[in-house]
């Protein structure tokens, strides 16, 4: 069994910073990409920003210059860090990824159950 969990969310006045993590555990034989997702109040879940296994990155338009995708592939966690945020980035926060469990077996998608993000003054 996969698990991925986050942490790292909480309440930020706008212009702050936080740092998102995303550790996977389990049965790994491989992972393959990984990103963050969001959902705002009354929104669709988003995709944020995305990393490749060799280190490739794409970012949505909306944290461009803000948030930094980066990824540990020996101790298979992933961060977030997120600065200069804004009421906007308000959302819940979810880790995705892509592992193949065994040698033999495809890979599949994982999901984390979310951290918060609330940006407020």
């Amino acid at each position: 069994q996969v698990q991925l969990v986050e942490s790292g969310g909480g309440l930020v006045q706008p212009g702050g910073s936080l740092r998102l993590s995303c550790v996977a555990s389990g049965t790994i034989f491989s992972i393959y990409d990984m990103g963050w997702y969001r959902q705002g109040p009354g929104k669709e879940r988003e995709l944020v920003a995305a990393i490749a296994s060799g280190g490739g990155t794409n970012y949505a338009d909306s944290v461009k210059g803000r948030f930094t995708i980066s990824r540990d592939n020996a101790y298979k966690t992933m961060h977030l860090q997120m600065n200069s945020l804004k009421s906007e980035d308000t959302a819940v926060y979810y880790c995705n990824a892509a592992i193949r469990t065994r040698s033999f077996s495809r890979a599949a998608t994982y999901w984390g159950q979310g951290t918060q993000v609330t940006v407020s003054s």
